[in-house]
């Protein structure tokens, strides 16, 4: 199924052979670790929670993490903005960690094989590629990929290609999508960690020693179980972005923006 997903964003064809991408391995976490869920372009709402975040982190001791679980663009209107955001030196004393998501592998996947019918732009790609200041699309396959390389700085594609799939730290896993059960943290799948939705393989097992911190699969309010926790609120179409502060003494506290 979800090899079917990205050959419908390339129109039906084939997908060469991709290397994985990095998966990140902790044998001791932070004490404090904040998860922020998809963002879709929405540069305003981030910045209002990364405010509250930092507020917040600034009445407790210890190791503080950020860890963005992906889907920095597409769909909602300042994709560019957002990717500025990441690639620009964290504030405060709190370490930055993003993950890749779906969107941003689809992304890429436009950005190495340009065409004006590649279906990442009913994907949410027009509105990225708005962002960035591109309205108007070339025809010709080699106009099109002048004018990327004209409007997309460098520093954006090597932020997108250099995002690690996976972060484990001693209780959670974190990860854009979802992990296939019985499959070992190492061997887990980019197709899988980008790509999965929880009801594709039924319920997660609590069973596993660690908690799945994801996105990807809008809800209308932060899920937080035995097995998983789940912080995408579908920002772009709700206008609620949303965070879970994970800290080694306290349980899940949720923190949001609007």
């Amino acid at each position: 199924m979800i090899r079917g997903i990205l050959d419908f964003l390339r129109g039906g064809a084939d997908l060469p052979p991709a290397g994985q991408r990095r998966k990140l391995f902790f044998n001791e976490g932070p004490d404090h670790l904040y998860a922020i869920g998809d963002v879709h372009g929405c540069d305003d709402l981030l910045a209002r929670l990364e405010d509250r975040i930092l507020k917040d982190s600034r009445g407790r001791d210890g190791s503080k993490w950020l860890v963005m679980l992906g889907d920095y663009v597409d769909r909602g209107p300042k994709s560019a903005s957002v990717l500025d955001r990441l690639t620009a030196k964290p504030r405060g004393d709190i370490r930055r960690i993003c993950l890749a998501g779906n969107h941003e592998d689809a992304m890429l996947d436009f950005l190495r094989n340009p065409s004006p019918d590649h279906r990442w732009l009913d994907f949410g790609g027009l509105e990225t590629l708005y962002s960035y200041g591109l309205y108007t699309l070339p025809t010709g396959r080699k106009a099109l990929k002048s004018a990327l390389q004209a409007h997309i700085p460098d520093e954006h594609i090597g932020f997108l290609e250099s995002l690690p799939s996976l972060l484990s730290v001693p209780g959670h896993c974190l990860v854009h999508a979802g992990l296939r059960p019985g499959v070992a943290l190492e061997a887990q799948q980019d197709m899988d960690l980008l790509w999965l939705r929880p009801g594709d393989l039924g319920a997660s097992p609590a069973s596993a020693g660690f908690v799945t911190v994801h996105g990807h699969t809008p809800v209308d309010a932060v899920e937080i179980g035995p097995a998983r926790i789940n912080v995408d609120t579908g920002a772009y179409m709700s206008g609620i972005l949303s965070a879970v502060r994970l800290s080694r003494r306290n349980p899940p506290e949720i923190i949001q923006s609007s």
